[in-house]
């Protein structure tokens, strides 16, 4: 088992190493090819750093607490906030004759349901995220831990983006499974007239025409949409970070100003909201379509919908994707 995750650790292509080392000054010139690495110089005197500036312990039930109070803010009350943007992305890949545009979209709801109805499905939204975000999270430090111990102290350093590209996968796969039942009701009271205005219409009313298979019959559209979305949302953003302070910003990050640096972590964090939801956006499709439907399968779906028709609703979903990366990571130190 260790040497299939040392392997994929060496062939990710988001990760090389010694020239990650050269550039964070942890390395000079490669002298010796056939020698071992040396430890990185400053190891000792980060994890001093780290010592004096948190408050609280890597690993202690505080920090995990923490973590999966920072996931409730930066999922839960994020796509709360884009709530009208993501009904109307969900209502274009429904019935794209009758909802032509976001603004069309906004107009059509508008006129049919009055201001609440833009809000439709919040409280799913909410619930669902929430929990989404507080798995992922959590989930995410413990893989972390579990990773870096399978490949040991000097390993997990060379490969750490290897390794956070792991963890993320893995945190995914748990936070879907929350996220799950109140994705499918939240599709149900948006693109279903009729149905259910609230989750507690919704919820009983599934549950009775489906059992269970109701709430869960998307999970695997899910994944299929939030594990590359997570993992291009971390190895994008990152690697944006990084050529901004290379190539745009004319100082080096530690004499950058809070705000000099807010600015840099907006921008990346909107341009890998862009990658994400390009790359997430025909799974996004399939699961707004299978949890409306009863009794489909999402190759059936996949089938009826086409090359065109996946990509349905594509720009809505970029400016909230975009919105949420930059919301969320502005909440991240």
């Amino acid at each position: 088992m260790f040497s299939s995750v040392a392997h994929l650790a060496q062939v990710n292509p988001f990760n090389a190493p010694h020239l990650q080392l050269v550039q964070d000054g942890l390395a000079g010139p490669r002298s010796n090819p056939a020698g071992p690495p040396g430890p990185p110089r400053r190891s000792r005197k980060l994890a001093a750093a780290a010592v004096e500036e948190y408050s609280c312990e890597y690993g202690s039930a505080k920090f995990y607490a923490l973590c999966g109070f920072g996931g409730v803010l930066g999922c839960g009350l994020t796509h709360t906030a884009v709530v009208p943007l993501d009904l109307a992305k969900c209502r274009m890949q429904m019935d794209p004759q009758k909802y032509k545009g976001i603004f069309n979209g906004f107009s059509i709801t508008f006129k049919e349901d009055g201001v609440h109805g833009l809000a439709k499905g919040w409280a799913p939204t909410f619930i669902g995220y929430s929990m989404q975000g507080l798995c992922k999270f959590v989930f995410y430090e413990v893989f972390k831990v579990l990773y870096s111990n399978m490949l040991g102290e000097e390993n997990a350093y060379l490969w750490r983006t290897s390794l956070y590209l792991a963890a993320s996968a893995s945190a995914e796969f748990f936070a879907d499974i929350a996220l799950a039942p109140m994705e499918a009701a939240k599709v149900r009271i948006q693109t279903q007239p009729g149905y259910a205005n609230t989750l507690r219409d919704a919820a009983p009313k599934m549950y009775k025409e489906e059992g269970l298979k109701a709430f869960y019959k998307g999970v695997a559209p899910l994944w299929m949409r939030q594990i590359p979305y997570t993992m291009m949302k971390f190895a994008c953003f990152e690697r944006t970070v990084e050529a901004l302070y290379k190539f745009v910003v004319p100082k080096p990050r530690s004499e950058c100003s809070k705000p000099e640096q807010l600015v840099v972590t907006f921008v990346a964090g909107y341009t890998a909201g862009v990658f994400c939801a390009i790359v997430s956006h025909p799974a996004d499709s399939v699961v707004s379509v299978l949890n409306k439907e009863k009794g489909s399968s999402a190759s059936l779906v996949l089938q009826r919908l086409g090359f065109r028709g996946v990509w349905k609703g594509l720009f809505a979903r970029i400016i909230m994707i975009g919105t949420l990366h930059c919301s969320g990571s502005s909440m991240t130190p």
